[in-house]
């Protein structure tokens, strides 16, 4: 039995020597040293062995067993080290080689006038506030000065839901939202940025839905040249300190007096071209000084408070600003448009 054992390590030894995967490296130890290994067979006969014999053949084994194990832990430490520097070896880096380039997203133009424009805003004081773009009739006419018979709702092609929900036509049911919640006890400043929605026919300028942000400022003897003078700094901040602005004389249900609000032609500095067809001037944004009667829906007394309010297009400050020619170009997610104002 003892050349038994002592002709099975030298063979796994010769074994263990020559392999070269660790799969097989494995199987060999199995083959020696598990429950159903070479050793074990062996053993099992000790049960004929005789007392004296059992201990010493014992030892042997054990000593057999410990040559193996030995043997199958420095094989794998070496088969470990041959593959760890054959992987080092395929996945060298060449650190000389340019870099790849990396596609990095950006804001939407949108976005980015929107956002100008709240940080305007924000520095002189104003609330952004939001509100449901599915509005009630009430919240989006009724409360700015337009009961239902009002010749001025033909104004708006509005898409109705039912007879008392539709899609918002502009932002303003915002602020009579913040005027009704503060109800009347406080002045305040604030705009409402958000989508709106009219039954228009989409073209170079038009679209069913688009972007509108609305100011409104309500406090104690607020006068049309508060209004003019923050119109004047919004001007200059997106078109430049050599903007100049001029107010007409306009309409809007929810103010009076209503103002539209021109720029100069930034492109002939006010002589006249084609972009401002031949004025000198370009439409932009329109306002004016809060409805009494809005006043007073809102919760405020029109004696004791009065406002201005103001509301203006992002797509056409956008349009203006970089010289877009197409309103849909915001909305048609063409890459090579959009990657051209990233940084914008």
């Amino acid at each position: 039995m003892k050349e038994q054992l002592e002709a099975l390590q030298q063979e796994a030894l010769a074994k263990i020597n020559d392999v070269n995967e660790m799969k097989n490296l494995q199987d060999i130890r199995v083959a020696y040293l598990g429950k159903k290994g070479s050793i074990t067979k062996v053993l099992k006969g000790m049960g004929k062995l005789s007392p004296e014999e059992r201990p010493v053949i014992g030892e042997v084994a054990n000593n057999v067993r410990n040559a193996i194990t030995e043997a199958v832990e420095e094989k794998a430490a070496e088969l470990e080290e041959i593959a760890l520097n054959k992987q080092l070896e395929e996945e060298t880096i060449d650190v000389t080689l340019p870099g790849r380039k990396v596609n990095v997203g950006g804001p939407h133009l949108l976005t980015s006038i929107v956002e100008e424009i709240e940080d305007l805003f924000i520095g002189m004081g104003y609330e952004v506030k939001e509100g449901p773009e599915v509005e009630t009739d009430y919240y989006n006419f009724e409360a700015l000065n337009l009961p239902k018979d009002h010749p001025a709702r033909d104004m708006q092609d509005s898409f109705y839901i039912t007879n008392e929900l539709l899609l918002r036509t502009h932002t303003s049911p915002v602020q009579a939202r913040t005027m009704e919640a503060y109800k009347g006890q406080k002045p305040f400043k604030m705009i409402c940025p958000g989508k709106v929605y009219r039954r228009d026919s989409d073209d170079a300028t038009h679209s069913h839905q688009f972007t509108q942000i609305e100011g409104l400022l309500v406090d104690k003897n607020v006068r049309m040249s508060d209004l003019k003078g923050t119109l004047d700094k919004f001007a200059k901040h997106m078109f430049g300190e050599d903007r100049e602005i001029r107010l007409r004389p306009s309409f809007f249900p929810f103010t009076e007096p209503s103002v539209e609000m021109d720029i100069s032609c930034k492109v002939c500095n006010g002589e006249g071209c084609s972009i401002c067809k031949g004025t000198g001037w370009i439409e932009i944004l329109g306002g004016g000084m809060v409805h009494p009667k809005v006043l007073e829906m809102g919760g405020y007394d029109p004696k004791v408070y009065s406002g201005f309010a103001f509301g203006m297009g992002p797509e056409r400050i956008a349009m203006l600003k970089y010289g877009v020619s197409d309103i849909r170009s915001f909305y048609t997610n063409d890459i090579r448009f959009l990657k051209q104002y990233h940084h914008a």
